[in-house]
């Protein structure tokens, strides 16, 4: 599993920033860059689409404010799905990562399988990453919703 220190692996994702889709490697998408990246088990969810999602929309601004480059949100769905969530959560400022096959899931050690759910999918986590080396993790324990939330994150910016 991934560790404070460690290096964001390079794994092709694609990416949906304000309706416009993108293939990029994981490695590209935080070079140069202060990134807050958080990840779910998956988008239309209920914690996910009530609370997680919506946390990072409204506090965007603020962590922004804290020299943050790009906020990005993890789900293992395909860009199309990752597309229509952003859209109805209006999340116009968040970098959607569409992470399909679970490639980059699996290469952070942070899958986890959720049998009849979906299969694998992500846990749920929030990491941020400075010119591609992590620097936070923050990784809920299951079924929980705490250490990963916007606001939690925004208290260790």
């Amino acid at each position: 599993m991934i560790n404070v220190g460690d290096k964001i692996p390079a794994v092709s994702i694609s990416t949906v920033l304000a309706g416009a889709t993108e293939a990029v490697s994981s490695d590209q998408l935080c070079a140069g860059k202060k990134v807050v990246l958080f990840a779910l088990p998956g988008a239309f969810t209920p914690t996910c689409s009530a609370s997680h999602l919506p946390g990072y929309v409204v506090n965007a601004d603020k962590i922004y404010a804290k020299g943050v480059d790009t906020i990005a949100c993890l789900s293992v769905n395909d860009a199309f799905v990752m597309k229509a969530w952003s859209e109805v959560q209006n999340a116009d400022q968040i970098t959607m990562v569409a992470d399909g096959g679970a490639e980059l899931t699996k290469a952070l050690g942070l899958e986890m399988d959720s049998g009849s759910f979906g299969g694998i999918r992500s846990r749920r986590y929030a990491m941020i990453i400075e010119d591609g080396v992590v620097t936070a993790l923050n990784i809920e324990q299951p079924k929980q919703f705490e250490v990963s939330s916007a606001e939690a994150i925004l208290d260790l910016l």
